[in-house]
C-alpha cells in the first residue's frame, strides 16, 4: 500500500518525495495502527490523513475545528479531482442535502466535520451506515486539557471512536509538549510505537527580536522591505489592531483588521480577501490565522509580545509554509510584559495562574536569548537544537554581544534554590535574595536562611532576566504543575567554582532597525509576474484562492525550468494529473510565448516524471488540437491567421506543429514550413547543417553557428521541418 501512497504524492500531489516522518506515519495508519503524528506548522501534516483517505476503500472523517480550515481543504482537494466534502452550518439548504447524498451513495472519500457536528445523533446515524476506514484529528492538543488551547468538546470524540472499531485513528498537531502527547496517547489508545515528532525546526523562517523603540514606524519600515507579499501582524488587543490597521490604511498600505469584535460575516469576508491576494496585509488579534492554510505568506510581524512559546510559533508557523524563506519579526517591550501579568492577575485559579506565569517566563527567555533564538524555541517543545548557530535569526547572523561574568549572582541565586528545599517558583526565590518581608517568605521562615537579603545588588526585573537564563542554559529545572525550580547537574558545577557562568543580564541591545532576510526566488521575476497574473484570474473567475491553482513554488520552478511539454511540466514541484489536465495546456502556451518573445530554452530539470504519466485523455486533447492546427495549417492557412482565430499568439501555434511531428505524426506537405520561414535556400541549407551538428534540442547553438542572421521563429519552423524529415 506504501508503493500506492508513493504513486499517489507524485501523479494526484505533484511532490517527488515525502518530507520528514510522513512516509512512516502514513506507512503506520495505512497498516492501521491508531498514530499520533506531531509535526510542525506548515510542516505537511494534511497529507498524512490525505493519501490514506485516497488509498482506503472506505470513508475517511477528519475533525477539525474552525470552518474555513475545513472549507479550504475541501476546494484544495476537489482540486485534485479527490471528492471530498463539509458538512457544517456555512452550506445552503440545497449542498448540505447534496453532500449528504453523495455520502449515502459513497462518492465520497473525505468528510470534514467538527467535533460538535460529528458527535450529533443525525450524522452518527448517517456514518453507522458509511464504510467508515479512518478517522483524522487535526488539532489534537485540543484533547488535552494541558494543551494551550484546550476544548472540552474534544474530550467528547471517543464517543465517535467507539462507533468505529475497525477504523484507524490519527491524531495530527503542531504543538505539543511532552505531557500533552502523552494526554492525547492516553485518550485514544495509541502505543509509544506509534508516535512521530518531527522536527518543530523551520529553517526556513527568519527570527528576529528589536527593542521596541517607535513600533509604528518599525512596523511600517518592516512592510515596506515586503513589498506586495502577504503578511500578517499581530497585536494583542482589539483597539491596537483597529489603530494599527487605520494608520497602515492612511499611509497607502493594503491592510485590513481581524479581531472577534467584528461581525463572523465580516471576519469571513476579510479573511476571504487576504486568502485570495485581494489584500495584502491582516492585523489580527490571536482570533486569526488557526485556519489559515496561505501557503505564500512571506512574514509574521508580532507588534506586541505573545503570551506563550505555543502562541508565538504557531503566529510564525503561518509563514513560508511553502517552503520558500519567510520572515518574522518580534517587537519586544516589558511595558507588554507588564499587560499580560496584570491578566494573569485576575485569574482565579492558582494552578493556572502559575502556569501562565511559567509560559509568559519561557516566551520572554526566548525574547532576552542571547544566542540562537532556535534553541530556547525548540526546547520548549523537547526537542535539543543541533547546530550553535542556525544562521537564520538575528542572534547567528548579527554581531556577537559581550556577555558579563554572573558566576557570584548565579550561585546566589542556585544556592537559595538549594536552602529553600527546591520547591518554589522565582518570584520567591528573588524575594528571599532581597530580604522581604511576603507572608510566604515568613511564614516558611527563609527569612532564617543565609541566603536571605544577599541580593539587592540587582532589581526584581534583573533577577528575574538572570533566573530565566539560568533555566534557559540548563542549570534550573521548572516543574510544571506548580512552577517549583529544581537543580541540575550543570548547576552543581556553577555552584562549586568548576565551571564560570557568563551571560547578558540587561535586555539585549539590538540593532534599532531590522534587515529582512533576502528572498530568494530562483524564477524570472518577470514570468513570475505573467504567471501570478494569470493564476489570479483563473482562481477569481473559479472562486478558488490562487494557491489552489499552483503555489508560488511551483510557479517559481516553472519560470526556472520553463517547461515546453507536459512531460516536463510534470517534473515541476506540485504539478500532478489531476492539474496537469486542468492547467497543463494553459501554463505551456503561457511558458512557450514568453520563451519565444526572449529567446529561452528549456532548462534541463532532473527531477523524474516517471511516478506520473500523462494521462491518455490530456494526451489525446492536445493531439487533437494539434492535428486541428496543422490540418488547416496545411489547408493553407497561415500562422498569423490561426493565431488570431484560435486566440493564442504565433508562438503557441507553432509551439503546436512542433509537438506534433515530437508525436511521431508526418506533414503532407512538409516544404510549406521552409516556404513559411522566409529564409533564402542558403540559409536553409545552413540551418539544417547546424540542426544535423548540434542537435534540434536547443536552438541558441544553431542561431549562433547562423551568426543571428535567422530569427528564433524562422528557426523553429525549420526545426519542425528537420525534425519532420527524421520521423520518415
Amino acid at each position: 500500500m506504501i508503493n500506492q501512497a508513493n504513486t499517489i504524492l507524485k501523479s494526484v500531489f505533484g511532490f517527488d518525495q515525502f518530507r520528514e516522518s510522513q512516509e512512516a506515519i502514513i506507512s503506520n495508519v495505512l497498516h492501521k495502527q491508531n498514530t499520533l503524528a506531531i509535526m510542525p506548522t506548515g510542516g505537511g501534516k494534511s497529507l498524512c490523513y490525505q493519501i490514506p483517505g485516497t488509498v482506503f476503500d472506505g470513508l475517511t472523517i477528519v475533525i477539525s475545528p474552525l470552518i474555513s480550515l475545513m472549507q479550504d481543504q475541501v476546494r484544495q482537494l476537489n482540486e485534485l479531482a479527490i471528492p471530498a466534502c463539509v458538512l457544517n452550518s456555512s452550506l445552503s439548504d440545497s449542498d448540505y442535502q447534496n453532500n449528504l447524498d453523495a455520502i449515502k451513495q459513497q462518492q465520497i472519500k473525505l468528510l470534514f466535520l467538527a467535533p460538535e457536528t460529528a458527535l450529533q445523533s443525525n450524522i452518527l446515524d448517517l456514518l453507522t451506515h458509511c464504510d467508515v476506514a479512518c478517522i483524522a484529528i487535526d488539532e489534537a492538543h485540543c484533547i488535552s486539557e494541558w494543551g494551550h488551547d484546550f476544548r472540552p468538546e474534544y474530550r467528547q470524540l471517543n464517543r465517535l471512536i467507539e462507533c468505529f472499531p475497525r477504523a484507524v485513528c490519527i491524531a495530527l498537531t503542531a504543538t505539543a509538549t511532552p505531557r500533552v502527547r502523552e494526554d492525547i496517547k492516553r485518550q485514544l489508545n495509541i502505543v509509544d510505537s506509534s508516535e512521530f515528532i518531527s522536527s518543530f525546526d523551520r529553517p526556513n523562517l527568519f527570527i528576529g527580536v528589536v527593542p521596541k523603540d517607535n513600533p509604528y514606524l518599525q512596523c511600517k519600515k518592516f512592510v515596506e522591505q515586503h513589498p506586495e507579499q502577504s503578511g500578517i501582524i499581530y497585536c494583542q488587543s482589539r483597539k491596537g489592531v483597529d489603530e494599527l490597521t487605520s494608520k497602515l490604511q492612511q499611509d497607502g498600505f493594503s491592510a485590513l483588521p481581524y479581531h472577534a469584535g467584528l461581525s463572523s460575516i465580516k471576519r469571513s469576508e476579510y479573511q476571504e480577501r487576504f486568502i485570495r491576494d485581494d489584500v495584502n496585509i491582516i492585523v489580527a488579534t490571536i482570533a486569526f490565522g488557526m485556519g489559515i492554510n496561505k501557503p505564500d505568506v512571506r512574514y509574521v510581524l508580532h507588534y506586541d509580545l505573545p503570551k506563550n512559546i505555543e502562541g508565538y510559533y504557531q503566529q510564525i508557523g503561518r509563514a513560508g509554509r511553502d517552503g520558500l524563506d519567510a520572515d518574522c519579526l518580534l517587537l519586544f517591550g516589558y511595558g507588554d510584559t507588564g499587560k499580560i501579568r496584570f491578566f494573569i492577575d485576575q485569574m482565579s485559579n492558582e494552578q493556572e495562574k502559575r502556569l501562565a506565569n511559567m509560559h509568559l517566563n519561557q516566551m520572554l527567555a526566548l525574547a532576552e536569548a542571547e544566542d540562537c533564538r532556535r534553541s530556547p524555541l525548540l526546547e520548549y517543545f523537547g526537542e535539543k537544537s543541533t547546530k550553535e548557530n542556525c544562521a537564520n535569526c538575528d542572534n547567528c547572523t548579527g554581531e556577537s554581544k559581550e556577555k558579563s561574568d554572573l558566576t557570584v549572582p548565579a550561585q546566589k541565586f542556585l544556592s537559595c534554590v538549594h536552602r529553600t528545599g527546591q520547591r518554589f517558583g522565582s518570584s520567591h526565590i528573588i524575594d528571599v535574595l532581597r530580604g522581604s518581608n511576603a507572608e510566604k517568605v515568613l511564614q516558611n521562615q527563609h527569612n532564617l536562611l543565609s541566603t536571605y537579603n544577599i541580593g539587592n545588588e540587582y532589581n526584581k526585573k534583573q533577577w528575574m532576566t538572570l533566573a530565566r537564563q539560568l533555566i534557559q542554559k540548563g542549570l534550573l529545572n521548572q516543574e510544571e504543575q506548580f512552577g517549583g525550580l529544581k537543580l541540575t547537574q550543570k548547576a552543581g558545577d556553577v555552584l562549586k567554582g568548576k565551571v564560570p557562568f557568563f551571560a547578558l543580564l540587561q535586555q539585549p541591545v539590538a540593532a534599532s532597525s531590522h534587515t529582512s532576510k533576502t528572498l530568494v526566488n530562483p524564477g524570472d521575476q518577470q514570468l513570475v509576474a505573467i504567471l501570478k497574473a494569470d493564476r489570479k484570474r483563473l482562481a477569481d473567475a473559479a472562486n478558488l484562492p490562487p494557491y489552489a491553482i499552483f503555489s508560488d513554488r511551483t510557479l517559481n520552478e516553472m519560470a526556472h525550468f520553463f517547461p515546453h511539454s507536459q512531460e516536463s511540466l510534470l517534473r515541476i514541484h506540485g504539478v500532478g494529473q489531476a492539474k496537469l489536465d486542468k492547467y497543463g495546456e494553459h501554463y505551456l502556451a503561457l511558458i512557450s510565448d514568453y520563451c519565444q518573445q526572449h529567446n529561452i530554452e528549456e532548462v534541463a530539470n532532473t527531477q523524474t516524471a516517471s511516478k506520473a504519466t500523462v494521462s491518455k485523455s490530456t494526451s489525446t486533447n492536445s493531439s487533437s488540437r494539434s492535428a486541428e492546427i496543422v490540418s488547416a495549417y496545411e489547408a493553407g492557412q497561415s500562422i498569423v491567421s490561426l493565431a488570431e482565430q484560435f486566440k493564442v499568439k504565433d508562438g503557441t501555434i507553432i509551439n503546436h506543429l512542433y509537438r506534433y511531428v515530437q508525436d511521431g505524426h508526418e506533414f503532407k506537405q512538409p516544404t510549406l514550413l521552409l516556404d513559411q520561414s522566409g529564409l533564402s535556400q542558403d540559409q536553409i541549407d545552413s540551418a539544417l547543417a547546424a540542426f544535423a551538428e548540434y542537435s534540434h534540442e536547443r536552438l541558441k547553438p544553431v542561431y549562433d553557428a547562423l551568426n543571428e542572421q535567422a530569427t528564433y521563429d524562422q528557426l523553429h519552423l525549420l526545426r519542425i521541418y528537420y525534425v519532420s524529415q527524421l520521423t520518415e
